[in-house]
């Protein structure tokens, strides 16, 4: 067990309310999922459980790792409700039923307020990301909610920082909470982190282009403090000839899922991000994290960092600060307990250099699930008479409509060509490059 489950779970199982104070990648779903799942009521097709995220992208990553969970309790069904996707869908499923609803705050109140879903019968209420949620301006509508649910009930909250907002909802909405804390401090032997000092904007951008041009990571995440921030750093980026994306609020759904399934199965090399599109993510360990400016909270710090170096593997921090910066360094030395001494650039030489391309470029298939697609297909049809490697072959995403697969830069071609003119299932789908 991981030690967030360690702690939660004997809370967990005697029913008790729990705060648990955990980051991002720390195994905290299983140690509320698997309480839930073992108070569900099988045969009673009305919801028991809400779990609450901050994000699309949560809800979705909770739900999944819930339906594993659940797989071997029969006709368990497991609902995510959330915006930016057609209300349709959503509206079938609830009037057939489910045992659990995972969402997001928002879409969750829409369905309450059109009198499409009932929370009567819940018995478990699960806040995840709690911290985020309010600082995505969700405490009105999370407070509103609750009321909606039976007083008699088992309310769990996980949050990565433990602010003084998160500690007034839990007084109004849980009772007599267990608080357990998990040190989400990373040491050197996992993260090494180096840290330098500029003063211009210029030198800022410049140190991001020389610790991508002298680490030539497969995978990096850039944070920025603000959505502007973002914007500018990405699009500047791009016309260095960088693969990068932005992933900032302003995206709609559909550009937010490809710039996440891109980055993760490695046709971008660089994501920049702000903090709170970046929570919850789904995205295995990535090799560098680039503090583009020091995060405005030493919590918020260690949760950036700790994208790098996950379950075991080595990874790289890199901070930038300038002078009027200097008071949060410090801060953030005696929060991790350690000196922090400037380094120096890596050499201005490296400019002149060429920025190394992502290894693989994403293909998408307009057809999935519904059109009874399989991963095994598409390898198969990639890979048949006269087609590519299989270790050309990466990533294959499948949701209900589309497909992406991942294919090596070299053969993006070979491979459109191979799925535009064969067919898969019996049938010819149309297929593009991104």
């Amino acid at each position: 067990m991981t030690p967030i489950q360690a702690k939660a779970l004997p809370h967990v199982f005697a029913g008790s309310d729990l705060i648990g104070q955990a980051k991002t990648g720390s195994g905290k779903t299983a140690a509320f999922g698997l309480g839930l799942l073992s108070r569900l009521d099988s045969e009673l097709y009305q919801v028991q459980s809400l779990v609450l995220c901050p994000t699309r992208e949560l809800a979705d990553q909770v739900a999944k790792q819930l339906r594993k969970l659940a797989r071997t309790i029969p006709n368990i069904k497991v609902l995510t409700l959330c915006g930016g996707v057609p209300m349709g869908p959503q509206i079938s499923s609830l009037q057939s039923g489910a045992h659990i609803v995972v969402g997001t705050p928002g879409r969750i109140e829409d369905h309450l307020y059109r009198g499409r879903l009932t929370l009567d019968k819940v018995s478990c209420l699960v806040l995840d990301e709690a911290d985020r949620m309010l600082e995505m301006g969700f405490q009105e509508t999370l407070e509103k909610i609750v009321k909606q649910i039976p007083k008699q009930r088992q309310t769990l909250l996980f949050s990565a920082t433990y602010p003084i907002e998160i500690q007034a909802i839990a007084r109004r909405i849980m009772d007599q909470p267990e608080l357990i804390k998990v040190e989400s401090t990373h040491d050197d032997s996992s993260i090494e982190q180096h840290f330098y000092q500029i003063e211009s904007k210029d030198e800022r951008f410049d140190g991001v282009r020389l610790l991508l041009l002298e680490h030539q990571p497969e995978s990096a995440l850039i944070f920025c403090n603000t959505k502007r921030e973002t914007k500018e750093l990405a699009e500047a980026l791009k016309q260095s000839n960088f693969s990068v994306a932005a992933l900032h609020g302003d995206l709609d759904q559909r550009d937010r899922d490809q710039t996440l399934i891109r980055f993760s199965n490695k046709s971008i090399s660089v994501m920049v991000a702000t903090d709170v599109a970046a929570r919850g993510l789904d995205i295995d360990s990535v090799d560098a994290v680039i503090n583009y400016h020091i995060a405005q909270e030493n919590e918020v710090h260690t949760h950036r960092i700790g994208r790098t170096g996950r379950a075991g593997a080595k990874g790289a921090a890199y901070s930038l600060y300038n002078s009027k910066e200097q008071y949060k360094v410090i801060q953030l030395g005696i929060y991790l307990d350690r000196e922090i001494v400037s380094e120096s650039l890596p050499s201005p030489s490296l400019l002149k250099t060429s920025p190394q391309q992502a290894a693989m470029t994403t293909l998408k298939i307009d057809g999935g699930k519904k059109q009874k697609l399989r991963p095994g297909d598409i390898l198969g049809a990639l890979t048949g008479a006269k087609g590519i490697a299989g270790n050309d072959v990466g990533k294959i995403d499948l949701a209900d409509n589309w497909a992406y697969v991942a294919v090596s830069r070299s053969q993006w071609k070979a491979a459109l060509n191979k799925l535009s003119e064969g067919k898969l299932k019996g049938r010819s789908f149309r297929v593009r490059r991104l």
